[in-house]
């Protein structure tokens, strides 16, 4: 999994979501199921996941099945490359 791809996930989370530049967001925290973002940030970020690296992402995909941890939106943005 491309470090380069998570790494600018969770600095786009804290930035620009949690107004938060300095935290740190694990790969494996959990970002939709602990409330960390709501329903109108995950469609922001789905956008940029879109803009950034060029996949599609289909609007079902948008739950925690699929999208809940950093570790979880680069597989889904690897499988798609």
């Amino acid at each position: 999994m491309s470090t380069e791809i998570k790494t600018k996930l969770s600095q786009y989370i804290a930035r620009e979501i949690l107004k938060n530049p300095k935290r740190v967001i694990k790969d494996d925290e959990a970002i939709i199921s602990s409330g960390m973002i709501d329903s109108f940030h995950l469609v922001d970020l789905s956008l940029v996941v879109e803009n950034e690296c060029g996949v599609r992402i289909d609007d079902s995909e948008l739950n925690e099945e699929t999208f809940d941890t950093i570790d979880q939106l680069a597989a889904l943005i690897e499988s798609r490359k």
